[in-house]
């Protein structure tokens, strides 16, 4: 799917945030396109100087009026991020937070023998990142806005060599939750978007994934795999405010994977 010339109009005025974009494989550049591609203004960030070089072209491609380096763990640079956003747009609607990361040592072993770095750097990046960047957008978000972040299904169910990211995603549901709760009286609606498995970089650090994909296909009602597309333009629809009364999900975007024993 490309970003159409002449674009959709069911998101048309609203601007938002999409952190979490690696390449053109990763999940947050499926939303970034569909958001886009629905007429919305979109910010987007890269994690380092690494990465700047893969994503700067796709950012010219969403002629993104905002593209600056975001590293959850560097401080301060989230808060310029949502400062340059105050600037130059002065409002947000929505933030697309697809980020997650845990050591490989961490990841590799036993939830039973995670040291506590490697248990807190893997929380601080893939929960407090959505916590933090909740905590930034709100006071942007003058007539109410969407949150949305990205789990997996390993979070309710044991899935093999998902392990301390399981649990991440456990606590990061729960966050939504509370933050829902919390935001609801100022119209900002928090999501978790639980896609089934997909073949992205991130998706690579844990061990027989292709086994996992292969699964996932079999099992599935649809019996397909999803695509970031498929994640990028049911995010996207979540943002229209013909949807304002839905809060505090997780949405499943599997083929229906989830259902299945």
């Amino acid at each position: 799917m490309s970003i159409p010339a002449v674009k959709m109009k069911l998101l048309e005025g609203k601007k938002g945030l999409v952190v979490g974009i690696a390449n053109d494989q990763s999940i947050a550049w499926g939303c970034a396109r569909a958001f886009r591609g629905f007429g919305a203004e979109v910010a987007v960030t890269y994690l380092n100087g690494k990465a700047k070089p893969h994503v700067e072209p796709l950012a010219r491609e969403l002629e993104a009026p905002i593209f600056m380096p975001l590293d959850a763990t560097v401080p301060g640079q989230m808060e310029a991020v949502f400062e340059r956003i105050g600037e130059t747009w002065g409002e947000l609607d929505f933030v697309v937070h697809s980020i997650a990361f845990a050591p490989r040592d961490t990841l590799a072993g036993r939830v039973t023998d995670a040291p506590l770095a490697g248990f807190l750097k893997t929380m601080e990046i893939s929960c407090w990142s959505f916590i933090r960047m909740a905590h930034l957008a709100e006071p942007l978000m003058k007539n109410g806005g969407s949150l949305f972040t990205m789990t997996y299904y390993g979070s309710e169910k044991v899935i093999e060599n998902y392990n301390i990211m399981g649990v991440a995603k456990a606590a990061l549901e729960s966050a939504v939750r509370y933050m829902a709760a919390e935001l609801g009286p100022k119209r900002i609606r928090v999501h978790a978007i639980s896609p089934g498995p997909l073949a992205t970089r991130a998706a690579s650090g844990i061990p027989e994934f292709d086994t996992l994909l292969e699964k996932a296909k079999r099992k599935a009602p649809a019996r397909e795999l999803v695509t970031i597309d498929d994640v990028g333009v049911a995010t996207a629809i979540l943002a229209h405010d013909a949807t304002r009364l839905m809060t505090g999900q997780v949405l499943y975007i599997d083929g229906g994977y989830h259902i299945m024993d």
